[in-house]
């Protein structure tokens, strides 16, 4: 029996899309291990996967990247969280290995101390990424800002002055605090992101196309098994929900503090008198002192599947997690980033036709509510989305890659 060993990011939105992922295997008779977030311990139990917290000294570094004034600061903070990280990762992560003995590693790709120590081990590993890679490509815009794909020769000129630019940025924040990680672990340095990047010998990702752009110079061990939805909702329906008789709209905050609750509270003034009734959800806790419009239902937490599978629009922050949450069920998507990955999320969905985006320094009540009627018109280009993801073979596809690429099976 094949013994499969996970090592999560210390955050949900990175531990739902890669138990789709655990719970397909193990379906295959495969005994899998997890390593993730203290609150995610029962649901990996629950899951039937043998489950541990990691180390609670990576849980005490978190992410403060919404502190930062620009990108560039944002960048460097997230990527220091994730250095500071890494020291307490390779020590848990060679323990566990020791504990489980497993025949594969699956490690997040934020986790850089994990990855040395899963390439150090000898066993095959690959890296599961719940968010879109930023491994360059010459097909498509340099990541990190957002830029809309600009068709023929402009677009070529455009991307290679900017490419250089942008990943110099990535570089001059990963590369120095990687290679002290891997030299402590005793694997070769890398010389910039990308290199990082395609380090394992697989990378299962969370997304598919044509929600992600096309990159035909991206090599074959880079596999895309589309959103990897991970929603337990309960079979029943509750009363609140059935009641409602209008369009419903999802609003969703982020499971980390990123700042982003005054897009939720705009969002219920500025639709205060449309047609619709709006879903609210403020799982890092529900700001005090709010008032909540008639049409409105306020919530920390609700399983998502429940309201999107009678939405007809989504508003999100451009977490991977929601916004294809709602794409895999056709709903379209109205998207005001952030930060981290969200403005390239957002291109997407705007580039896809699955939704639009809004801009924070673009942020009005009228420009809010003038962005969802028109995201409420674009079914079909979410619907697109949801066949590229069905097409993409899903967790199936990824589970037999594992099994023929890593464990030679069939």
């Amino acid at each position: 029996m094949v013994k499969i060993l996970a090592y999560s990011s210390p955050a949900m939105g990175h531990l739902f899309p890669t138990s789709v992922l655990l719970t397909e295997l193990r379906s295959r008779g495969h005994d899998v291990a997890l390593r993730t977030l203290a609150a995610g311990v029962a649901t990996g139990r629950d899951l039937g996967f043998a489950t541990e917290a990691v180390d609670p000294r990576i849980e005490a570094l978190p992410l403060d990247d919404w502190k930062a004034t620009n990108p560039e600061d944002a960048l460097r903070r997230a990527q220091g969280t994730f250095a500071r990280r890494a020291e307490y990762e390779v020590d848990d992560l060679r323990k566990a290995i020791d504990e489980v003995s497993p025949d594969v590693v699956i490690v997040d790709a934020n986790c850089w101390g994990a990855a040395a120590v899963a390439e150090a081990s000898g066993l095959p590993w690959l890296s599961f990424w719940a968010f879109l890679p930023y491994l360059s490509s010459e097909a498509t815009p340099p990541y990190g800002p957002g830029l809309p794909p600009l068709p023929g020769e402009a677009g070529r000129v455009r991307d290679a002055q900017l490419r250089p630019q942008l990943s110099a940025v990535f570089n001059e924040a990963m590369v120095g605090p990687l290679n002290r990680i891997r030299e402590q672990v005793g694997v070769p340095p890398v010389g910039t992101a990308d290199d990082y990047v395609l380090r394992p010998p697989l990378m299962l990702v969370a997304t598919a196309e044509p929600f992600e752009y096309v990159h035909p110079d991206w090599p074959d061990k880079i596999q895309l098994i589309g959103a990897c939805d991970f929603d337990p909702a309960p079979k029943e329906v509750p009363d609140w929900l059935a009641a409602i008789d209008r369009r419903i709209v999802l609003v969703s905050t982020s499971s980390e503090f990123q700042g982003d609750t005054d897009v939720a509270l705009m969002a219920l003034t500025a639709l205060a008198d449309e047609p619709v009734h709006v879903v609210v959800t403020f799982p890092a806790g529900v700001p005090a002192g709010i008032t909540v419009p008639a049409n409105a239902t306020v919530l920390e937490f609700v399983p998502h599947s429940l309201v999107l599978d009678r939405a007809a629009a989504a508003i999100t922050h451009g977490g991977m997690g929601t916004t294809q949450k709602a794409l895999v069920r056709g709903v379209p998507v109205c998207v005001a980033p952030q930060g981290r990955d969200q403005f390239e999320v957002a291109r997407r969905v705007e580039v896809a036709g699955a939704g639009t985006q809004l801009l924070a320094e673009d942020l009005t009540p009228d420009r809010l509510r003038d962005k969802v009627r028109q995201t409420m018109t674009m079914i079909e280009g979410a619907r697109r989305v949801a066949a590229g993801f069905a097409a993409s073979g899903g967790v199936a596809h990824g589970a037999d890659l594992i099994e023929r690429r890593l464990l030679g099976q069939g």
